[in-house]
């Protein structure tokens, strides 16, 4: 008996979403097992690889990268910089804009954590077929672009 008694639309819909949750939260603390190690969070580490793939940004920019707003980054970024993983500098013509960039610590923590990190994510993705790889990233991006194109 579904604990939900609304009509097959909506129980089809609700277990689909519980599902893309649960599994989409227990894929992510697999492969964020390491980096806790490295002390690391998330997000910390979701600037750094964005940083480490396409170099130095604007702190709007990596907003939008890693879908988190501009105020919780500045802590996260705060705290990078206190680490010595990044630095920030402004334009001298618009002090508004902040850019974010890598110091050498950084790359070299990136190059020795992300190669793990990969593999975390190739190793929980390995549950799947290659087909059924491809065929969720297919359902998730036509899911995903769907609604923030609305």
């Amino acid at each position: 008996m579904p604990l939900y008694r609304g009509d097959a639309t909506e129980r089809r819909a609700l277990s689909a979403y519980v599902k893309l949750i649960r599994a989409s939260e227990s894929v992510h603390a697999f492969a964020m097992r390491g980096l806790i190690d490295e002390g690391l969070t998330p997000t910390q580490f979701s600037v750094l690889e964005v940083l480490y793939h396409l170099g130095p940004l604007y702190l709007s920019d990596i907003a939008r990268k890693v879908l988190k707003t501009g105020g919780n980054l500045t802590m996260v970024v705060n705290n990078l910089v206190r680490c010595g993983l990044v630095r920030r500098s402004k334009k001298a013509e618009d002090r508004r804009y902040v850019l974010i960039e890598l110091t050498a610590k950084g790359r070299e923590l990136m190059r020795q954590v992300f190669p793990r990190h990969a593999a975390q994510i190739v190793e929980a993705m390995a549950r799947l077929t290659a087909s059924e790889q491809k065929q969720l990233a297919g359902l998730c991006r036509k899911l995903g672009t769907s609604l923030t194109t609305k």
